[in-house]
């Protein structure tokens, strides 16, 4: 129900804005603008379906041969005390919670094309213990609100970014994205927790969450200490060395426990191939709204507006040539990294707005697209207050952004 109107509002904002342009500032392109573009996010919506396909079929191939493996439980074992407090519905040995697990463990490292078909996996498993296929359940809630908050230890392709566009330091923004994207992660925990009466001060999630706080404090502290390019070769390296470690370990002790590896591959790739094309009119339905509410105007207005309030106000407006990535954040993943490149390009990669966009478009990930991915993988329609606690987790890590910003730049 939720989707339904905010879907709504995008489309009746949207040709409001159009409205405008045409009658009080003479813009006769405007409409045709809209059209072209409502086919062209058509079209790139069934292509990202469809790019989806591969990946999605080799992960949860991959992962069916670590479900029978024994595998995927045995490293759903070590974070379980943690993540059976966070997802008490979910039965002690269920297979969603090495999905879970490793969902997590794929976002962490920046492994998007990775994390996402894990995360389509451990969704759908969730949904076979869910009572209401059509209503979102607390685990799925939990689940959507972290996955929103992005949390990111390696925001590996920001720096890529950086690089190319010429960046002086294209490492400079990772402390600054590690402190904004753990304070969206917290702010998502935090506001589930309370709606969930989930106890945060339960001492092994305190534990946990002191040794995920060490962890990152020591990569920082080891990160300070290296020069750009070999933060860059660390990060690849670790990157995809932990993508091929998994590949191997998980074919290796499934053949050592005389698994049909091969069978068991086709038997999680068929249902990684069926979860792609569901996922289709979603992606359309989103990419269309989002894509009218950009290019009628509606953002630039929102963002000339909030500029002009907040100067006359007599607050600093430095951060305003950086917000239009913030606020798109929430609406497409690909669109604000559009943004933080255009911003890069028109106010430099080292200026004060060129790296506070950088370090918005890490500090989280994309409410709507993932909810749209997500949840229509599965076909739920009542997605409850996952929105608003996505919501809170993005604008608490956008306004932490903007803050951390001003400490370091």
């Amino acid at each position: 129900m939720v989707l339904n109107y905010i879907w709504i509002a995008f489309f009746i904002i949207g040709f409001l804005a159009a409205g405008f342009k045409f009658i009080f500032q003479g813009d006769t392109t405007v409409f045709a603008n809209i059209v072209e573009n409502i086919f062209d996010n058509s079209k790139l919506g069934f292509e990202i379906s469809l790019g989806l396909t591969g990946v999605l079929t080799l992960w949860t191939g991959l992962l069916k041969v670590g479900e029978k493996g024994g595998m995927t439980n045995a490293i759903a074992k070590i974070f379980r005390p943690f993540f059976r407090r966070l997802f008490p519905g979910i039965p002690e040995n269920h297979p969603a919670m090495g999905s879970i697990v490793m969902n997590f463990s794929a976002n962490m490292l920046g492994l998007d094309n990775a994390a996402t078909p894990l995360g389509l996996k451990a969704m759908s498993q969730m949904q076979e213990l869910n009572p209401n296929k059509d209503t979102a359940s607390n685990e799925q809630i939990m689940f959507l609100t972290l996955n929103a908050s992005g949390l990111t230890i390696l925001p590996i392709n920001v720096m890529m970014y950086r690089l190319q566009l010429g960046a002086q330091d294209p490492s400079d923004v990772f402390i600054p994205i590690l402190l904004a994207t753990s304070i969206a992660t917290f702010a998502g925990l935090l506001t589930v927790c309370i709606r969930q009466k989930i106890k945060l001060l339960d001492p092994v999630i305190l534990a946990y969450v002191g040794v995920i706080l060490m962890l990152e404090g020591a990569l920082v502290f080891a990160f300070m200490h290296m020069e750009p390019e070999k933060i860059k070769e660390v990060s690849s390296v670790v990157a995809n060395g932990t993508i091929l470690f998994v590949i191997i370990l998980f074919i290796t002790v499934a053949m050592l426990r005389k698994i049909n590896v091969y069978e068991a591959f086709i038997e999680g790739a068929k249902e990684g191939f069926s979860t792609a094309i569901k996922i289709i009119p979603y992606m359309v339905a989103i990419l269309i709204a989002i894509g009218i509410f950009r290019t009628s105007g509606a953002l630039e207005f929102i963002t000339n507006g909030l500029a002009q309030l907040l100067s006359a106000m007599g607050i600093d407006t430095s951060f305003i040539p950086s917000l239009p990535t913030a606020l798109m954040k929430p609406l497409s993943g690909s669109g604000a990294r559009g943004m933080m490149i255009d911003c890069m390009k028109t106010y430099g990669a080292d200026s004060f707005a060129g790296r506070l966009s950088c370090t918005m478009q890490g500090a989280a990930d994309t409410t709507f697209y993932i909810i749209a991915l997500y949840f229509g993988s599965v076909g739920i329609r009542k997605t409850r207050y996952a929105v608003s606690a996505g919501l809170i987790a993005e604008f608490a890590g956008l306004i932490g952004a903007i803050y951390i910003a001003y400490l370091f730049f």
